[in-house]
This record gives C-alpha cells, structure tokens and sequence, in this order.
C-alpha cells in the first residue's frame, strides 16, 4: 500500500486559495487593532471639555482583504451655531472616505470593474479576487451612490458660475465642441419595457498634438467630455460651467461646434460660435437615404466643391425623377427626408476650415484640422458599456452609469 498515492492531494490552486484567506484573515485583525489602538489614542488626547465621549459604538467597513468589525467612540460636541452634533473622530483623523460602508480603495475597484463590465460580472470578479464578497445589487447601489454623488458635484459647478466663482484661468486662441446623442434601450421601475432614450454626449478640446500627428497617432489636447441623460438646458449649463472651471471664457477667441444636427445641439452660450453639420453624418445621410451609387457621388462632389445650392438641386430633380405610385417603392420619400435634413442644415454643411473665417493662430503645440471625434467618443465612452449586450436601464441608472464613464474617460473616477 503506497500511501502517497492514496493520500488525497491538494491542488497548487487549492494551496494558493487556502493562503488568500488566511492573509486576509490576517489583515482584517491587524486592521481591527489598529483602528481600535488609534480611536484610544484620540481619545486620551482630544479636548474633552469640546467633545463629550457618548461610549463605543460597534461599526464594519468592507475593504479588499474582508470586511473589518470594529468599535470606535463617538462624541458629543457643539457646532459654529451652538447644535449639539455627533461625531467620530477616527474617521475624521484617518480621512475614512466611504461610499455606505466601503472602503475608498475597494469601492475605486468596484466602480472601475463596474465601468466596464455588467454588476453580475462586476460582483464575481471583486467576490473573485479580493477578499470581500459582493453581490450584484451591492455593485449596484455602490454605483448609484457614486452617481448621486457626481451629480451633486455639477451642480455645485453650475452654482460656482452662476454666482461668478467658477476660477477658471486658461486663455485659449479656440475652443472646439462635438455634440451627439446615444441611443439606449431603457426599463420601467418593473423591468417592462420602454421607449429608447438618449444619453447626451459632449467632447470639448483644444486642437490636436502637433508632435503626435508627426507619429500618425492623433491626440485631442485638452479633451474633457461630459455625458448624461437629461433636458438639453440642463446639458449645456453643465457642459458651460465645465468650461468655465478650466477657461477664461471672456479669452476664447473661437468656439466651433460640430453636431449632427440634432436640436438639443448648439452653443447657446456663445451667440458667435461656428457651426458645423458633421462630415461623417452628412456622409451616412447620403448613403442612407440614396441607393445609387451614381447619385451618392454627384451629391457628395457638389457638397465638396462647396456647390450647397447645387447639391439640394440635384436631390430634388433626383427625388423628381424617381416619383413612383408604387407605394412600396420608398425612393422618393428617402431622397425627400435627405433635401429636408441639408436644407435644414444648409448653413452649417461647409466645413468650418473650407470656410473664409479669421480663426486665431493655434498655441505652440497644437494643430487644427477637420472635426468628427463625437462618434468614436461614443463608442469608447458610453456604446460599449451601455449599448451592447442587449441591456435596458432606468432613467437614473443609466444617467448614473454615463455619469460614472464619462469621469472615467477625463481620469476623475477616483477623485
């Protein structure tokens, strides 16, 4: 009898998931001590005629090795006014910044994993890979804290410029601004279905780095983008006091807007701001609504050759000439919806930069060229997270979400 062989045998995946638990086992009671060790030490140093020991209080906090059960003082004390007010002075001492009862780091994990992936996903992938089980619903709520939170946060900013507190100081020659809506599946309170809504999606930049295009690798400077679900007034006082946090807006010598066309799109704080219909939707317009190759490219060189007139002449003979009684043959109302869609557009089709405008010289550094950046924003912003997958949202979930990704792409998520 060879007992090796019979000798069960544990796994190096096994060993390696045994020691997991047992370091974090580890850190959750060093953790406990030192909490508690310090909370003592606060409380034989403090000023006890200001804050009034009112006895330990038991507490938890999820960190990423466990959640951690602790006991900390709380304490009596007398505000600016004179209101009695409750505090911990631990967490005032550590700087313990928590969304509900996680820890700072473990809720930075949870939100950049719930940014890219669904909360069931989100919830395996913490529950796998830290020493702290999570739920769905609890990557969830977390998210929605953080949402709420954002949310807050831009109202202040739009508070700071309505009072004139905005700070911002940068002079820039010219501000660039795309525009565009995303279309997402949305969710009653009952999961039932409901009609689609738009995720609003703005990219503000200041040209492109000189030294990058020389690489062939094109980098926006100065890129923030911004994104919600919400009135186009609401969207663009947010989106102007973003600008006003960063620029000196009395010092932008030119903003060009690039948009779709879509009505929310504009620049209502600046009533001399460049529009510009975006080359890339006028292109899909075009190949959408015209199936001949022939007429595609008669449409398109007239609009290149700055000939507007020419080309809305063009596609109202053309919509003549295909006029059919056949009701199943939609030629003619697709050619129609396209002359409607220029016409209505018609100012905005040159390209700002085919245009006779005086334009500032660009800083050191930078170039301009032809805008449409707003689709690839889209994508890598809110499409891939929000879009895909079949997912349906609530109005505030997926106004969270896009609250959440946005910061994410202008590097503020963790802030």
């Amino acid at each position: 009898m060879n007992p090796i062989v019979e000798e069960k045998k544990q796994t190096f995946k096994e060993l390696e998931k045994e020691i997991f638990r047992l370091s974090c086992q580890a850190d959750i009671n060093v953790t406990r001590q030192i909490l508690e060790q310090k909370d003592q030490e606060i409380f034989v140093a403090c000023d006890k005629a200001v804050y009034h020991s009112e006895g330990l209080r038991k507490t938890s906090i999820k960190t990423v090795y466990g959640t951690v059960e602790y006991q900390r003082r709380v304490y009596r004390t007398l505000t600016d006014e004179g209101k009695t007010a409750y505090v911990y002075l631990l967490d005032e001492a550590l700087g313990m910044e928590k969304i509900g009862l996680i820890s700072e780091n473990l809720a930075e994990k949870i939100a950049d994993t719930a940014t890219e992936s669904p909360y069931r996903q989100t919830a395996e992938t913490i529950s796998g890979t830290t020493g702290t089980s999570i739920s769905a619903q609890g990557a969830w709520g977390m998210m929605q804290r953080l949402g709420d939170r954002i949310v807050e946060e831009e109202k202040a900013s739009v508070q700071k410029m309505n009072t004139g507190k905005s700070g911002g100081t940068k002079i820039l020659p010219v501000l660039s601004g795309e525009m565009d809506g995303v279309w997402i599946r949305q969710q009653g309170s009952h999961h039932e279905k409901k009609p689609m809504q738009e995720v609003k999606v703005s990219t503000t930049y200041e040209g492109w780095d000189e030294e990058r295009e020389k690489e062939n690798r094109s980098t926006l400077v100065g890129k923030r983008v911004l994104a919600g679900i919400e009135d186009s007034a609401t969207f663009h006082e947010k989106r102007e006091a973003d600008i006003r946090a960063h620029y000196d807006v009395d010092e932008i010598g030119q903003r060009i807007v690039n948009g779709d066309g879509g009505s929310w799109i504009g620049e209502p704080n600046d009533p001399e701001a460049v529009t510009q219909l975006d080359p890339f939707h006028v292109h899909k317009e075009i190949r959408r609504c015209i199936a001949d190759k022939e007429a595609q490219n008669e449409i398109e060189q007239r609009l290149a050759k700055k000939d507007v007139e020419g080309a809305l002449d063009y596609i109202k003979t053309y919509a003549d000439s295909i006029a059919a009684t056949d009701g199943k043959d939609k030629r003619e109302d697709k050619a129609r919806t396209l002359l409607k869609y220029l016409t209505n557009n018609k100012e905005d089709l040159i390209p700002w930069m085919d245009r006779d405008l005086k334009i500032p010289s660009p800083p050191d550094g930078v170039i301009y060229k032809g805008m449409g950046i707003q689709e690839n924003q889209n994508c890598t912003v809110i499409t891939m997270r929000m879009k895909h997958r079949r997912m349906r949202w609530s109005k505030s979930g997926g106004n969270n979400m896009a609250k959440a990704l946005y910061r994410k792409e202008n590097r503020e998520l963790h802030e």
